[in-house]
């Protein structure tokens, strides 16, 4: 008996880099889409720029199709896509909608998203049914324009520097034409809905895929930093860019009390490592901190078993951008860590103040101090905020009940 050919996929996609090592929730959203019988393309704007990947990133079997991260260098391929989606029912209207764009955005920026979508337009698989996007700014209005061109619905789900540098127009014209969008947090769902039709953005946590995690790791001995066999590791997991704040843990940690001993570990890449490695030597703390750059998943959760305490000190950049909800801190409260943040976006959403972790104003490296010597002295606080942290992530953060109300909306 010959057994059925491959239909192919059904939903494609679309993110701006693929694989990431700092975008773990898409991966684990498309690896339980996956797992639950949706057949996919991954569409990727760029092509990646990191050599490590998570485990999850194995699990994940869709075929990617990187469009041409610069025009330039690929004109045959764009000019045959041109050639073969001009005559489609929708380019015109399409070219309409990018040239009205481009009027009030001429950017080399935003001929690059013209010139995707005709490519995805034209490669896209015939059995795609519908478009699902990972961002609002850039990737969105490749997959806008391409959905325009192949008559095809298209949704999305918004995060964090989308949600807030985006611009209002923007927001206005993706939020009407989209089917659907889904965001991350209150604080953005609020602010996405205020620029678009009634009941079109809803909110959905993306949480942790616990069961793919490890066990939460034993409990350390209560070291409080007051000797150098009771040193606190403190870390901190994020890229190296203005909206971490990096530069203000940095501050913080150098207006410690003299006699605590304490470790900073950091992981994640980014622009900035030269300036705050540079910043620690000037507040005379270099010798106590370790610059680990980018990492896999195993190498992370090895650093959560191995701290004391974790420190994001998020707030907004200059240009607007921010956090959403930073997964990085659920995943540092699911291995029982305690949290010091910053009351930014929607970390409180997560951590309630002296409940389940410690906030702080942004910007306020004294503050940070504080509340960071604070933990470092009180091993038994540490172990009571990082066990409510821990409970909560499980109660209230529960990828299971996001991937369901997604699945529910997603054509089979």
């Amino acid at each position: 008996m010959i057994a059925p050919a491959d239909p192919g996929p059904t939903l494609a996609i679309i993110v701006k880099g693929y694989p990431r090592l700092s975008e773990t929730f898409i991966a684990q959203e498309i690896a339980a889409f996956e797992d639950r019988g949706l057949a996919l393309m991954i569409v990727s704007l760029r092509h990646p720029t990191e050599s490590k990947t998570h485990p999850v990133h194995q699990r994940i079997r869709a075929p990617v199709l990187y469009l041409p991260e610069y025009l330039h260098q690929e004109p045959l391929r764009v000019l045959k896509a041109w050639w073969a989606v001009r005559r489609r029912p929708g380019y015109r209207a399409a070219f309409r909608q990018w040239l009205a764009d481009w009027r009030r955005d001429p950017t080399p920026n935003r001929g690059r998203r013209w010139g995707q979508a005709l490519v995805l337009a034209h490669e896209l698989a015939a059995s795609v049914k519908a478009l699902h996007v990972h961002f609002l700014h850039t990737p969105a209005s490749v997959t806008r324009y391409t959905a325009m061109i192949r008559d095809l619905p298209w949704s999305g789900s918004a995060h964090a520097k989308d949600v807030w540098t985006t611009p209002a127009w923007e927001l206005r014209e993706k939020l009407a034409h989209c089917r659907w969008m889904v965001t991350c947090t209150d604080v953005g769902c609020r602010h996405l809905a205020a620029h678009a039709p009634a009941n079109r953005v809803e909110l959905v946590y993306h949480g942790l895929d616990l069961a793919h995690l490890p066990d939460t790791p034993p409990p350390h001995p209560p070291r409080d930093g007051s000797a150098a066999d009771k040193s606190v590791t403190i870390l901190s997991v994020g890229r190296r860019v203005e909206k971490k704040g990096i530069d203000d843990v940095l501050s913080a940690l150098a207006l410690l009390p003299r006699e605590l001993h304490w470790e900073f570990n950091h992981i994640g890449g980014g622009g900035l490592g030269d300036a705050l490695k540079a910043q620690a030597r000037r507040l005379g703390i270099a010798e106590r901190c370790v610059w680990h750059g980018a990492q896999a998943q195993q190498f992370v959760f090895d650093a959560y078993a191995d701290a004391d305490l974790f420190v994001l000190a998020s707030r907004i950049a200059g240009d607007g951008d921010r956090d959403g909800l930073p997964n990085v801190l659920m995943e540092a409260q699911s291995q029982l860590l305690a949290c010091v943040s910053t009351k930014v976006s929607a970390i409180p959403e997560l951590i309630e103040d002296g409940e389940s972790g410690l906030l702080v104003p942004p910007s306020d490296p004294p503050a940070l101090a504080k509340a960071i010597e604070r933990l470092i002295r009180d091993p038994a606080l540490r172990a009571r905020l990082g066990q409510r942290g821990h409970d909560i992530v499980r109660q209230r953060f529960s990828f299971e009940a996001g991937i369901e109300r997604l699945l529910a909306r997603l054509p089979r």
